[in-house]
């Protein structure tokens, strides 16, 4: 039985070998820059891949996207702040589209029932104290995904190193119908 990076391996092998015009000559001028000027900010659940981009209408080269569990924003400067900023004074981004979904697992996950899980499987109790606190602000706090969404617009419009000229959307999406709604009009 094949591991999963034999599988991956296997696969991109064939890919590569009858590599697709659409992949091949899609730029007319390779480039970094996402062509509508928008970013977008996700979870990282497994529904969404191959279905949220087409249901906004967003190609390969269009859009920059972010991903994480929950697409939650922890801090003033972690690892999406600092996409964003990259996305936004680097890369030309001059939206951004913050997208929850429906029944996201982030939202039935407790900090109590992670850790459990982290020190059964050999996570050191000293590790998961030092970040304890942190860990309980995210996931005790998650519980409702608009309401997420709904925060997570608030911290990157508040963030001070995000530009005021920015419009930050805030959207639901139905990971089994594909339909979105607007949470927050960044406008």
């Amino acid at each position: 039985m094949m591991q999963v990076l034999e599988q991956v391996l296997a696969a991109n092998q064939t890919f590569t070998k009858n590599l697709s015009d659409q992949f091949v000559h899609y730029f007319s001028e390779p480039s970094k820059l996402p062509k509508r000027q928008l970013a977008i900010f996700t979870c990282m659940d497994t529904r969404l891949v191959d279905f949220l981009e087409p249901a906004m209408g967003i190609k390969r080269g269009e859009a920059k996207v972010i991903k994480n569990a929950g697409n939650s924003v922890t801090g003033p400067f972690e690892a999406t702040i600092r996409s964003l900023i990259v996305g936004i004074f680097e890369l030309g981004v001059k939206e951004v589209f913050v997208i929850g979904h429906l029944d996201c697992g982030v939202s039935h996950t407790t900090s109590q029932g992670l850790t459990e899980k982290m020190l059964a499987r050999g996570i050191s109790p000293d590790a998961i104290k030092m970040i304890e606190k942190e860990l309980e602000d995210w996931l005790d706090n998650f519980h409702h995904p608009i309401n997420n969404v709904k925060e997570v617009v608030e911290k990157i419009r508040k963030n001070p190193l995000i530009p005021k000229d920015v419009p930050i959307h805030g959207l639901m999406f139905n990971p089994h119908t594909g339909e979105l709604e607007v949470v927050v009009n960044g406008y």
